[in-house]
């Protein structure tokens, strides 16, 4: 007897999923990013001038969700698990952030490219995505590594 398997969602519900995720980082906090693109490199190393790398981080965080999360001391709540990417919100006493994951980096630059209309910095690493208060950021950082990426250079670079 075979196991059914669940229902996959479709490309247009995780491409909304993707573009209410775009839609609501304005209201959740600000963010960071870095890339693998000649652009985000620029912007990447122009972040990594004026902020020197995380100090305690031994290691980057892997993009899983999950992990990040514990690294950083939170219980996470998902809140969207697609295919092009995974999101979990932590509420902690320091603030509520969100941790976003993503199955390739590919997916991640558009995510960002996506977020860069709405400016801020975010945490990024490779294949995920840390959106926190800056009050927030440094701290997060030294937990998970990664790097700050104020996205409000991104336009000027482009």
């Amino acid at each position: 007897m075979s196991q059914q398997q669940p229902p996959r969602p479709s490309r247009g519900a995780v491409a909304f999923a993707a573009l209410l995720t775009a839609l609501a980082l304005p209201f959740a906090t600000a963010c960071t990013s870095d890339s693998d693109t000649d652009t985000d490199k620029k912007a990447s190393a122009s972040a990594s001038e004026s902020m020197p790398p995380a100090p305690v981080a031994a290691v980057v965080a892997p993009a899983k969700v999950e992990v990040i999360a514990r690294l950083t001391g939170c219980e996470v709540t998902i809140r969207t698990d697609a295919e092009e990417l995974r999101e979990g919100v932590c509420h902690t006493a320091d603030g509520d952030y969100l941790i976003t994951t993503f199955p390739e980096e590919k997916y991640k630059l558009v995510w960002l490219d996506s977020a860069a209309i709405y400016g801020g910095t975010y945490l990024v690493g490779t294949r995920w995505v840390v959106s926190a208060p800056p009050k927030l950021q440094e701290k997060l950082r030294q937990k998970v590594g990664g790097t700050l990426q104020d996205l409000n250079d991104r336009d000027a670079q482009n």
